[in-house]
């Protein structure tokens, strides 16, 4: 067994001081060792202590007096002895404490040895620990190491389904990390025990900015627990409770909280179908946060009378940038009578309105409302299948958004005119980064209406046409367009769901695709209930990558490679050192 420190201390200590012999005692005495020299001539002499139990003629008396001294001076002796001895050992466990505490290691090397672990870089500003498998006792160990954050501005929890019921442990130190602005709990099944812990916590981390509890079910019923707490005028500015199951009461809570929330920029209650019978109550009290930036109400269950409340409160968010209404199916017919203040929000840069069942009635008044949008940049009404019959108006008036960088109006039953209307608008769109015209039928063979655009859209990089109906012809415009210097920048690609193209009109396609330079991702996959061999055009398609070095993911699904054209593949990757993925 290997000696500890102390031992081996102790160890030398013996060896510095072994047990002696009465001879070595008698030797060490003759030598003088430890004897003042003012008292030497008191004592007796070594020799004679060792000879005093023989007869050389002294008188009984005098040798019993000599006696006496002589145990009186060993008494003392042995007490100064007993003394230095004393001091020694204490010495030596002063040694031993400081070697402890020397060994002990520090609050700061705990927590980097406790980053190192999990596989993460230490911060004092920024605790990263999404996604690390966290369970109880990494959860125990990272609140005993808070004391030494004082720092700590930023915990992330995320995706660790395991830290559920053990928040406790963590809430009862955040005392220690009162400059601590943003906690993400993302998907860490918090338990109702959990929900109470943070609801007292929030009295001590009064400089917290961000709260992220999303995809935790089990607050749902139990918002009250948490938004009760807060203080008066709390300095939150982002609150996201996506997908927690949350209640029409929590709603009301909800509605409660934005009175103590002023500063609040950013609200994010998406994916909570049941809270839309409380829409009424929240927007009431919208007006209390003015500063309100982005507001997500995707699928939250939003009626018709909800967007009555929702358009008044929007007269009060002055400051909006985004707007999100997305699949809440029951808002179709609502927009005609709810949208007098939609046209307020002059910073309005997103508005996304997919699958609401916008209809024809619907159409008409947003054609009127959204090109007032200045400054609208992302626009989306896709999987709108209704508003394709009178979409024209509105499309036809985008010419009015220059700063429109996204436009997506997949499956919306566009016709040829709607499709004319939007080439139209186009032309004066030069930010337009992004176009999805997906799943409209009318885009097949009638690509060429947008050629005018597609050559003056310098800034565009993702075109999707998947399920366009595209024929041969369409692809063939495309790499035209390419070689004339148009589409520089695409890096996106999507022609997938296009079954009508010929082997032919791939591989003309193919021959062009090497001018795409910038181009990361490209699909062509066929329609799931189809499947097609691969013809002589994969050799054109494996010369072309040879000329896209930015190109990392090729989607071919249902294309039936033969053995040796996934060899050809496999080879490629290795032959020219790239990493493309193939989805097939």
């Amino acid at each position: 067994m290997e000696k500890t420190d102390d031992q081996n201390c102790q160890h030398r200590h013996e060896e510095d001081n072994p047990k002696s012999s009465p001879f070595d005692f008698v030797m060490k005495q003759f030598q003088g060792k430890k004897c003042a020299p003012e008292k030497r001539k008191e004592q007796p002499s070594a020799i004679k202590q060792f000879f005093k139990g023989f007869d050389f003629g002294k008188s009984e008396g005098k040798d019993r007096r000599e006696i006496e001294e002589t145990e009186i001076n060993n008494d003392g002796a042995d007490d100064q002895s007993e003394k230095e001895d004393l001091s020694v050992e204490g010495n030596a466990d002063g040694l031993s404490h400081l070697t402890s505490e020397a060994e002990s290691p520090s609050g700061e090397q705990r927590f980097n040895q406790f980053m190192e672990k999990l596989g993460k870089k230490p911060s004092s500003k920024n605790l990263d620990l999404n996604n690390c498998a966290l369970n109880a006792a990494d959860i125990t160990e990272l609140a005993s190491l808070l004391p030494f954050l004082p720092e700590l501005e930023e915990i992330s929890l995320s995706w660790n389904s395991c830290a559920g019921g053990t928040l406790k442990a963590l809430t009862a130190q955040l005392h220690h990390v009162n400059l601590l602005k943003v906690l993400r709990l993302n998907n860490c099944r918090l338990t109702a025990e959990d929900v109470i812990s943070l609801g007292e916590a929030f009295e001590i981390v009064s400089q917290l900015e961000e709260l992220d509890l999303s995809w935790n079910s089990n607050i749902g019923g139990k918002l009250s627990l948490l938004t009760k707490k807060l203080q008066e005028a709390c300095k939150l500015k982002c609150l996201k409770i996506t997908d927690c199951n949350l209640t029409a009461k929590d709603g009301e809570s909800l509605a409660e909280l934005l009175n103590v929330i002023p500063n609040l920029e950013v609200l994010d209650i998406s994916i909570n179908k049941n809270i839309g019978c409380s829409m009424k109550v929240i927007a009431q009290d919208l007006k209390n946060v003015p500063g309100l930036k982005e507001l997500n109400l995707h699928m939250c269950g939003l009626k018709q009378d909800s967007l009555q409340g929702l358009d008044t409160a929007l007269q009060h968010l002055t400051e909006l940038r985004k707007l999100d209404i997305s699949c809440n199916r029951e808002l179709g017919g609502g927009f005609k009578a709810s949208t007098a203040h939609l046209a307020s929000l002059k910073n309005l840069e997103v508005l996304d309105l997919h699958q609401c069942c916008v209809t024809e009635e619907d159409m008409t008044v947003l054609s009127q409302v959204i090109p007032l949008l200045s400054n609208l940049q992302e626009l989306n009404l896709s999987s709108n299948k209704n508003a394709g019959f009178s979409s024209d108006p509105l499309l036809g008036r985008l010419r009015f958004l220059p700063k429109l960088r996204s436009v997506t109006i997949s499956n919306c039953g566009l016709g040829e005119e709607s499709l004319s209307s939007l080439a139209e608008a186009a032309l004066h769109l030069p930010e337009l980064e992004i176009l999805d015209l997906s799943w409209n039928k009318c885009v097949g063979g009638n690509l060429k209406l947008l050629l005018g655009a597609l050559k003056l859209a310098t800034e565009i990089q993702v075109l999707r046409l998947s399920s366009c109906n595209l024929v041969a012809e369409d692809l063939a415009l495309l790499t035209s367009l390419r070689q004339d210097g148009h589409l520089a920048r695409l890096q996106k690609l999507d022609l997938s769901y296009n079954n009508n193209i010929s082997d032919e009109g791939w591989a003309v396609f193919c021959q062009g695709l090497g001018a795409f330079k910038e181009l990361s991702e490209l699909d062509v996959s066929l329609r799931p209930s189809s499947c097609r061999d691969c013809g002589p055009w994969f050799g054109e398609l494996l010369a072309a990558l040879t000329q896209l070095p930015a190109l990392a993911e090729l989607a071919m699904q249902r294309w039936a490679l033969s053995e040796s054209q996934r060899k050809q593949m496999e080879g490629f990757n290795q032959d020219n050192k790239r990493n493309i993925r193939l989805d097939c």
